[in-house]
């Protein structure tokens, strides 16, 4: 390692003699000693040492010199290293002078000819320490960056796995303030949505091409669920699990269940003209009380979700395959809109939960549909719900009628075929 310059400039040699041989006696072991002759000499020898990599921790500057005096060195010296403590040494400074000095160099001190040994020695062993704590600052605040970056990285980093919304929820500030079996009631509202046929669709594909289809999906999927207000809980699979806890709720999982339908309607078309099959979802929204917390155990710990609302949810996406449509909610977040009316909705079914004696009234969400398939489907809405009407008080022939004049009206209505297809069933036994 290249020692720290202390460099001496005066237009005397037997000055510079002096100096080097006072300083050599005593720093020479830790710094190395330069001399020049005037300014010019003096800033080539810095340009010369800057660029060969030394440090330049202190310069001792005459201030009558010829051609160039000695406070105008010093400045031209700071502004090429600002770091460097500047000393003026002189027997004839000007007030003007030094005050220059001081103004535009940072000057340290200044030292009167004829100087004692023992006043030059200290003035510059205080001047070295200062430099060399300014240095070591400077090398702290680097490292002291340093660290704060990695530590950002690695708040960003452990945010991807544990969302901030996470913690907020459960009322901590950090991630490692969270303990095992933290936990808190809340009322919100729970999405599950999952990729139609992906069993049979990643069976053409290679897995790391696999890793990279779920990866581009979730990443359509993700800014849907962000933008309002939804915490994506975890994903499974292919399946996204997303909670929305924030006021109006129950708005904000319909909406965001209708942003992801309609961006996936803009990644199909980018699928379809690389001539890819499209890709259909289904998601299932219910509002309720659940538990969230932590489970596990000493080596591993995962946040979680229980309760009837969670387990609904992942049932209403489920029925999103039997009855053929995009969108399922159920009579609590539909209850839970702010106003229902600014969505188009349709009662499709009471379903019952599978080991609960509650019946579930299940609710389609239209606003995603094409707007052809939504104008039917709202044209016939009327009937439709009237033949539900005689469905559940089992007038299997009235309702038979209903749900016909709907699929009359638009055939491909899937629930209405679907309820047709039951009373059918019904009607013969």
């Amino acid at each position: 390692m290249k020692k720290p310059v202390i460099l001496c400039v005066d237009d005397e040699q037997m000055i510079l003699d002096s100096l080097r041989k006072e300083l050599s006696e005593t720093l020479e072991n830790q710094y190395q000693i330069e001399t020049a002759h005037d300014g010019h000499e003096a800033l080539q020898m810095v340009d010369d040492l800057l660029e060969d990599g030394h440090q330049i921790a202190v310069v001792i500057a005459d201030y009558m010199m010829p051609r160039m005096k000695g406070d105008e060195v010093l400045k031209e010296i700071h502004n090429k290293s600002p770091s460097t403590i500047t000393i003026m040494l002189t027997g004839q400074a000007s007030i003007e002078g030094v005050t220059n000095a001081i103004n535009t160099a940072k000057l340290y001190r200044y030292i009167a000819k004829p100087w004692q040994a023992e006043d030059l020695f200290l003035t510059i062993t205080e001047a070295t320490k200062s430099y060399m704590q300014a240095k070591n600052i400077i090398k702290q605040n680097i490292e002291l960056i340093k660290i704060n970056q990695n530590l950002i990285s690695l708040n960003t980093a452990c945010s991807r796995f544990v969302p901030d919304e996470f913690l907020k929820l459960l009322n901590k500030e950090n991630l490692v303030d969270i303990e095992l079996g933290d936990s808190v009631k809340k009322e919100m509202s729970v999405m599950f949505s999952d990729i139609r046929s992906f069993t049979s669709l990643s069976e053409t594909m290679p897995l790391e091409d696999i890793f990279k289809f779920i990866n581009s999906y979730f990443s359509i999927m993700e800014p849907a669920i962000i933008e309002n207000n939804g915490l994506i809980d975890k994903y499974i699979g292919d399946a996204i699990m997303a909670l929305f806890g924030s006021v109006y709720h129950a708005d904000y999982a319909v909406k965001a269940g209708i942003s992801m339908l309609k961006k996936l309607a803009e990644y199909n078309l980018t699928r379809k003209a690389r001539d890819r099959p499209p890709i259909k979802i289904g998601i299932g929204i219910n509002t309720g009380m659940l538990m969230l917390g932590t489970v596990g155990g000493k080596f591993r710990m995962d946040g979680t979700t229980i309760g009837d609302a969670v387990n609904i949810a992942s049932r209403l996406e489920t029925l999103t395959k039997l009855y053929g449509v995009p969108l399922l909610i159920s009579d609590c977040t539909f209850l839970g809109l702010k106003d229902a009316n600014q969505y188009c909705i349709r009662l499709v079914d009471l379903v019952q939960v599978k080991g609960k004696s509650k019946v579930v009234s299940v609710f389609e969400v239209l606003d995603a549909d094409p707007p052809e398939i939504q104008e039917q489907k709202l044209a016939t809405k009327t009937e439709f719900e009237q033949g539900l009407v005689f469905y559940t008080t089992e007038e299997w022939e009235a309702a038979s009628r209903c749900f016909e004049k709907c699929l009359q009206h638009n055939p491909q209505d899937t629930v209405a075929q679907l309820h047709w297809n039951r009373c059918q069933n019904k009607y013969s036994n």
